[in-house]
């Protein structure tokens, strides 16, 4: 059975993370590992996890919670705390106000993938998918602007970010060896994801398009909030992979197609 770890991270987290966790518990596919990693909330986000945590062992789902509640040093250092503790096949974030669109998530993921050439090569690198946002509430607003291409390799985020975070499901075995940078404070998962997919090419591992929705993303996080910073800080991580000249050609093409389009 391919197992998966499912990471949350918290703080101060209680109106949003309800959503998260009811997802979680209601997935059908048994393999599934729930790591919470709370920055020591003052709010009732570790009592909400607690609660869960009690009705998840008590379900019979055959999932395992694992709740951990300490300071740390900012978001991606609470996610390298995930990485570190992971024990699934693969995993990927699901954060707080984030979630599963439907009980069988998990399950059609596993199903798609066997269904494919993964069933009969080495697990691939990545298994990735499509996203929709959603409001404040949970509510379905849009799919998500930017959308994963048929074939995905390292050198596609030179367009943006065409994968979400929380639809990059990566190979645990390698995601130990990529922690995330904790010097960008809004895009290391960009940089994140693109080293991930560097290493899958280096080791000829591919890539695999689920061609479904994997995640719904509330769209009020800290990127949004931070968007002017968020800006600036990606595109440092974009020429760093891709090289200055090219980053600012693109970004070029980013500006005339927004004029277009008005």
């Amino acid at each position: 059975m391919i197992r998966f770890t499912v990471v949350t991270i918290t703080y101060n987290a209680e109106q949003v993370l309800e959503r998260t966790l009811q997802s979680v518990l209601h997935q059908t596919y048994e393999g599934v590992e729930h790591l919470i990693v709370d920055g020591k909330s003052k709010d009732g986000t570790v009592g909400m996890a607690q609660r869960y945590k009690e009705v998840s062992d008590a379900s019979g789902n055959h999932h395992k919670v694992i709740i951990q509640s300490e300071p740390d040093h900012g978001i991606y250092d609470a996610m390298n705390k995930g990485l570190t503790q992971a024990s699934g096949d693969y995993i990927v974030f699901m954060n707080a106000g984030d979630f599963f669109p439907q009980a069988d998530t998990i399950e059609q993921i596993v199903r798609r993938c066997r269904l494919s050439e993964c069933a009969t090569a080495e697990l691939p690198a990545v298994l990735y998918g499509n996203t929709d946002i959603v409001d404040g509430e949970g509510h379905y607003l849009y799919p998500r602007r930017l959308q994963p291409p048929a074939h995905l390799t390292w050198r596609s985020f030179r367009k943006g970010m065409l994968v979400c975070h929380q639809a990059f499901y990566v190979r645990t075995d390698i995601a130990k060896n990529m922690q995330y940078d904790t010097h960008y404070r809004f895009s290391a998962d960009v940089d994140w994801c693109i080293r991930v997919m560097r290493e899958a090419d280096r080791m000829g591992l591919p890539l695999y398009n689920i061609n479904m929705v994997v995640a719904n993303y509330t769209e009020e996080g800290a990127t949004t909030q931070h968007h002017r910073e968020s800006l600036k800080e990606r595109y440092r991580v974009m020429a760093q992979h891709y090289g200055h000249v090219s980053t600012f050609l693109m970004h070029c093409w980013f500006v005339v197609r927004a004029i277009i389009k008005k």
